[in-house]
């Protein structure tokens, strides 16, 4: 890597020092958005979006909350006049819904951009031109004075042709590869084309500032945009406008910092679609302000709806690990976040908490449409017993003991790493029924009847290899009392009997569900699971279930 040495910092601080936006803790509230799918986002895709395509996708971006849409550059292709003749003509523009196009400083092609608005109940006109010395010295050749006389004659341009066209149009302008160019520079530019249109309350100028390559640091755009916020002239009544790409992977700091520094409005595009790496992504910007408590005045309660609908109409492909839409976002798959997210889902059902405060979880992921089993918890070789145990709790209503929890933990993962793959919930249910529910061999339990006396006197009747055998103990209690029955009967050995039992509330009517846990003599503990519409019937069974595995064990070991 040792051409590095032919790079320089290509980028300009601002003249004085501009560090306001650093006091700052966060956004308070929500940018003003525009939505550049249907221009930067659509001109990026191998295969461009059809006219029924981006209709579509214009009416999601409206359902989505977008009041400003960017719908193309209709005077340089006749598809964008065509779509935006089509938006028009078919009156599929909402009355609170605001469409900007796009047009260079030159005179046919804005008289065509105005043309192409006709009966548009309202409109921004975005102008722009190249300004940065990349640009300057190289592609046109031309002065700071030459450029920004391209600027002020669009300005005009502008202006004359609005008063000519009937509509309600507000201006914008962007000093194109704003990065690259001279802070001052820059400040001079916006400035003389705001002397052109004198901006009023009723009437205000969107000045935007593109990252059009990000080139520097966010901390360098936050100080550039607070330098051009506060020298701006008519600034009450200018919008500030920020339009970051995401070349160095900063698109989405750049933006914050920028809202920070005084940036009013965001342009960017769903999951960040755009030329290179692509523009900002709105939905993580959005849902980032969401999980800080502020509203971000867009609707992504369905985001993997909306992110199908995205990946069908672009052909592009939302990542696993795309912030909050990524399938894999919010699984967890090491044994110790999986049981951090389970005592913390549990602590918030107990004390209904006010605010969302699970560990690993940035946001409730129903928030936006995502649901806990199958997207929180993930199972394979590296999970644990607590986002096991979780999942049967959640899916299935098993709400196993800590002990066996971990017991189960241990075979499914073995599973999973013998399969090397995840395992699915339904996978991992059968897994436990095989393992541990109304195991019937080697000793099939048939049933049992006893006497409430003070050694609660039992005959359990058992078959052993098609063989019927009565079995009688007695104890302290009827589960108890058939423990020392077949302890003596079967003539085996175990202690520190453990037990637990539960209603079956989840797709069982009213079944209910043991677990018990023993003690063999070599310290293993093998635990059974019994379901019964009666309660005592299904600790028996579990109680054999386990018998019956730790028989099963013996066996395989002789």
């Amino acid at each position: 890597m040792k051409n590095f040495e032919k790079y320089s910092r290509g980028y300009f601080m601002p003249p004085v020092k501009s560090m306001k936006w650093a006091e700052k803790e966060y956004i308070t509230e929500a940018p003003m958005w525009c939505s550049v799918d249907l221009r930067d986002g659509n001109q990026a895709l191998v295969i461009p979006m059809s006219l029924e395509e981006k209709l579509e996708f214009f009416q999601i971006l409206v359902k989505i909350g977008f009041k400003e849409i960017e719908v193309g550059f209709p005077a340089a292709s006749e598809t964008e006049y065509a779509f935006l003749r089509t938006l028009i003509e078919q009156d599929l523009i909402p009355d609170d819904v605001t469409i900007q196009v796009l047009t260079q400083s030159r005179e046919h092609i804005i008289k065509k951009t105005f043309e192409s608005l006709q009966g548009a109940k309202k409109a921004v006109v975005h102008l722009y031109n190249s300004t940065s010395v990349a640009q300057r010295e190289q592609v046109f050749k031309k002065s700071k004075e030459e450029i920004i006389d391209i600027a002020v004659t669009g300005a005009k341009l502008l202006k004359k042709y609005a008063a000519e066209t009937e509509g309600n149009f507000q201006f914008q302008y962007s000093p194109e590869s704003f990065t690259g160019t001279e802070i001052e520079f820059a400040l001079d530019i916006c400035n003389s084309v705001l002397d052109v249109w004198q901006p009023t309350a009723d009437n205000k100028v969107i000045i935007n500032l593109p990252a059009t390559v990000s080139m520097s640091m966010s901390h360098v755009y936050a100080s550039q945009i607070e330098y051009m916020s506060d020298h701006l002239s008519h600034r009450e009544n200018v919008i500030l406008s920020l339009h970051p790409h995401n070349d160095r992977g900063s698109g989405v700091a750049d933006a914050e910092l920028g809202l920070l520094a005084g940036g009013q409005r965001i342009e960017g595009t769903l999951f960040g679609n755009g030329e290179r790496t692509g523009n900002v992504d709105i939905v993580t910007l959005a849902l980032n302000l969401y999980s800080h408590g502020v509203n971000p005045e867009l609707n992504f309660e369905n985001l993997p709806e909306i992110a199908a609908i995205y990946e069908r109409l672009t052909r592009m492909k939302v990542d696993e690990r795309q912030p909050y839409a990524g399938k894999l976002v919010f699984a967890a798959f090491s044994g110790s976040h999986q049981d951090a997210i389970a005592k913390g889902m549990k602590w918030r059902e107990e004390k209904d908490c006010e605010h969302w405060t699970v560990p690993y979880l940035l946001i409730d992921p129903k928030d936006i449409g995502r649901e806990y089993e199958g997207d929180i918890i993930r199972i394979n070789s590296q999970s644990g017993k607590g986002g096991i145990g979780y999942l049967l709790e959640q899916q299935y209503g098993l709400d196993l003991p800590a002990q066996m929890r971990e017991n189960f933990g241990y075979t499914v993962k073995n599973v999973s790493d013998r399969l090397h793959k995840e395992l699915m919930p339904k996978e991992i249910y059968d897994i436990f029924v095989e393992e541990y529910v109304n195991i019937q061999a080697p000793v099939e339990f048939i049933k049992y009847r006893s006497t409430e006396n003070d050694d609660f006197q039992t005959v359990v009747s058992v078959r052993i290899k098609d063989e019927v055998q009565e079995i009688t103990g007695a104890g302290n209690g009827r589960l108890d009392a058939i423990s020392n029955a077949l302890q003596t009967g079967l003539n085996i050995d175990y202690t520190n009997l453990l037990y637990k039992e539960h209603a079956l509330a989840i797709g069982s009517g009213s079944q209910a569900v043991s677990y018990v846990g023993i003690t063999a003599a070599d310290g293993t503990v093998y635990w059974g699971c019994g379901i019964d519409v009666d309660i005592m019937t299904s600790s028996v069974k579990a109680l054999f279930s386990a018998i019956n595995k730790m028989m099963s064990s013996a066996d395989a070991s002789n």
